[in-house]
């Protein structure tokens, strides 16, 4: 029998238990308010900048005994920043004029109760829908009550996140605006310590913008971004009379109203006017159709997952990268003790960079005269040689294609990318730890002609020295082959940029489809079923789903983005390249690794099964196989796991779903006329195939 003693020491230990991390969330905000980086704080418990990531985005937890010396500085740090107060719970006001009084009573709906905060009271909706669960958001800043954005009718009636609405009485732009700054109550805290508060984003219905005196549609332009009013528009005259400003871009689908800023206090409005096309279809399908107030809660819950709009998903993707890797910091003089801005470690920094000549567009001024070849880094766009094709590929009844979830997204996961400028350097050795372009001959490396060559976006054999970057080079490498650079242009300072916006997408990514039923833990036949049906779970979430993936695509995109305009001349200068984040080089280092990622999973499946790809559009890739699913070919192990190395389904970036099934016969029609199975393997029509 045990001693009243040792029971006692086991009640104890059970009373005492184990030490309370707060959530991983609250450790990076803690560190941050702190102002101490990962890297120190890795050097302090003497572990790795990876292990503190982990440990922050709830990856890993840490152990004895750096578990208590983590938990004693973590309550040392919440004594000295404790966590904001969380919103009010009072019941939400309507504001008319400059006063405000309560709400009246009306027909209730009970929103979903923010994480971490307090559920929000009923509120008045006047929607002819029901609204449906919100998704979940941060803990609502208490500068900001109403959420980041509210979406206009034509009744001034603003519909916000969670069910919140609000009396808007404006009847002008410049009162809107107004109303917005000062009433509203809307905003959006800043994702990075360092950085900038979202201004505050109001979406105009249709009847919304005739109310405020603009017209319903905008016409007279050939290009949809050259959509703006006219300068001397009854609003843009009232907005100038009113001492507010507009960008370059002037008053069009995505408007940004400001005054410069006083005392560090920024007066900046943004609006979105959906029938102007604010919206783009392709990246948010079905939203413009859809009642005031789920358009609040599509947009809600991308503004609490992504970031709050700022113009397309593009541009958003973009604007993600800075709001997260701010260009500028503020320091403390020692001498002085005043503050002062400096430049940010790790981020681009607040000057443009010119690229190296290879790394830049035909138009680029720096391309102007060189004539040393360009580095031709995209995405693939291949099919095999119909004469390539067996027999036994050509009796197989179906061709199922297997697209790869972000695949943009996996490839900048722990992307190394440079921070500088590059250098030149002639008969470098290759060092696949340093970002950059390579001068290389592959030409004479021979590969399986029924894989694509993993050293070019059309997959055929390099024809001799191209350029190339560090991770197209380093997969060479790891097949074997020799590298011997004739040239480079490289870069010295270097850092993992893009990894908190790989975090940030990842999350909302999976988040997202778990609520549309998909989760991680289903098995891969659960799985499939999910996914033949998450679209009509809920069509809202559906669109933010849709939204994230143009959100990754569209901000890699805009890296590199090209001159516009009829007038443009090559050589001259266009206004992207004089933003930091202009970056040619990033953009093809993601590409690149992207395609490497592809080709060494179509090489795994070669190897496991013996099978190969009949075609491959960027992250697309299209088998023969016995049956209707994926199932039927891809390779598991003999307990029924999925084989590691080839494609695997899932719902993490990188791994694969279905993108679409058609009879084979189907494919082999196609590609006996040189056409890609590919690019329509989920439509199945092929009429015509312009862009191969």
């Amino acid at each position: 029998m045990p001693s009243q003693e040792e029971l006692f020491e086991a009640v104890d230990a059970l009373l005492e238990g184990e030490p309370q991390l707060p959530p991983p969330a609250e450790r990076a905000r803690l560190r941050e308010a702190a102002g101490v980086s990962q890297a120190k704080l890795a050097q302090a418990l003497k572990s790795t900048t990876q292990t503190v990531k982990n440990w922050e985005n709830g990856r890993s937890e840490p152990r004895p005994p750096r578990l208590q010396a983590y938990l004693r500085l973590l309550e040392g740090w919440a004594d000295r920043y404790p966590a904001a107060a969380p919103a009010p719970t009072a019941a939400p006001q309507t504001f008319t004029g400059t006063t405000r009084q309560p709400a009246p009573a009306a027909p209730a709906v009970t929103p979903v109760a923010a994480a971490g905060a307090e559920a929000l009271p009923a509120v008045r909706t006047t929607s002819r829908r029901p609204v449906k669960k919100a998704a979940p958001l941060a803990a609502l800043d208490p500068r900001f009550p109403h959420g980041p954005l509210a979406v206009l009718d034509g009744n001034g009636t603003a519909y916000g996140v969670n069910g919140i609405v609000l009396d808007c009485p404006a009847t002008t732009i410049p009162q809107l605006v107004e109303w917005t700054l000062k009433e509203s109550g809307v905003g959006t805290p800043r994702l990075n310590r360092n950085g900038k508060d979202s201004d505050p984003l109001i979406v105009l219905t249709a009847a919304a913008a005739v109310r405020l005196g603009l017209p319903e549609r905008l016409e007279g332009h050939e290009q949809r971004r050259s959509l703006r009013l006219e300068d001397d528009h009854l609003v843009v005259k009232q907005l100038a009379k009113a001492k507010w400003k507009l960008t370059q871009r002037g008053f069009g689908p995505w408007a940004r109203i400001y005054r410069p800023a006083q005392a560090g206090q920024r007066q900046c409005v943004q609006l979105a006017i959906l029938p102007w096309d604010a919206l783009d279809a392709r990246s948010w399908p079905g939203v413009t159709e859809m009642e005031p107030a789920e358009v609040a809660r599509v947009l809600g819950a991308y503004a609490a997952r992504v970031i709050t709009p700022r113009g397309s998903t593009a541009t958003s993707g973009l604007e993600l990268m800075t709001a997260l890797r701010p260009p500028t910091r503020a320091v403390k003089n020692e001498n002085t003790g005043e503050w002062a801005s400096a430049y940010n470690p790790g981020s681009l920094g607040t000057e443009p960079m010119d690229p190296a000549p290879p790394e830049a567009p035909a138009e680029h001024p720096v391309a102007q005269g060189w004539t040393g070849g360009v580095l031709d880094e995209e995405a693939y766009q291949w099919v095999r040689e119909v004469e390539l094709l067996s027999d036994e590929e050509c009796l197989l009844p179906y061709a199922v294609g297997l697209d790869l979830n972000t695949a943009f997204l996996a490839a900048a996961a722990r992307l190394v990318v440079g921070l500088s400028a590059p250098d030149h350097f002639h008969r470098p050795t290759f060092n696949k730890k340093i970002p950059g372009s390579w001068l290389v001959d592959l030409s004479g490396i021979e590969l399986d002609p029924r894989l694509p060559s993993p050293f070019t976006p059309s997959g055929q054999r390099p024809t001799g020295p191209a350029w190339y970057q560090t991770h197209t080079l380093a997969y060479a490498q790891e097949l074997d082959f020799d590298v011997a650079p004739i040239e480079a242009f490289l870069r010295r300072e270097t850092g993992a940029y893009l990894d908190p916006w790989h975090d940030r997408l990842k999350t909302a990514y999976m988040d997202t489809l778990a609520d549309l039923g998909v989760s991680a833990e289903l098995d891969d036949r659960q799985f499939l079923a999910a996914m033949e049906q998450h679209k009509q779970v809920d069509p809202g979430m559906a669109a933010v789903l849709a939204a994230i993936k143009a959100t990754v695509k569209g901000g890699v995109g805009k890296l590199r983005e090209r001159p516009q305009g009829r007038h443009y001349r090559d050589g001259e200068r266009w206004p992207a390249l004089e933003r930091p984040t202009w970056r040619p080089d990033i953009r093809a280092a993601v590409i690149s690794k992207a395609r490497v990622n592809m080709h060494r999973k179509m090489a795994n499946v070669a190897k496991a099964t013996g099978q190969y790809p009949l075609g491959v559009l960027s992250d697309c890739v299209v088998y023969a196989s016995p049956g209707p699913s994926p199932l039927d070919f891809l390779p598991y192990t003999t307990s029924g796991k999925p084989l590691p190395g080839p494609f695997r389904l899932g719902t993490t970036p990188g791994l694969a779903k279905v993108e679409g099934v058609q009879e084979m016969a189907w494919a082999v029609d196609l590609m006996e006329k040189g056409l890609n199975p590919a690019r329509h393997i989920k439509g199945g029509d092929a009429v015509t195939d312009e862009g191969e």
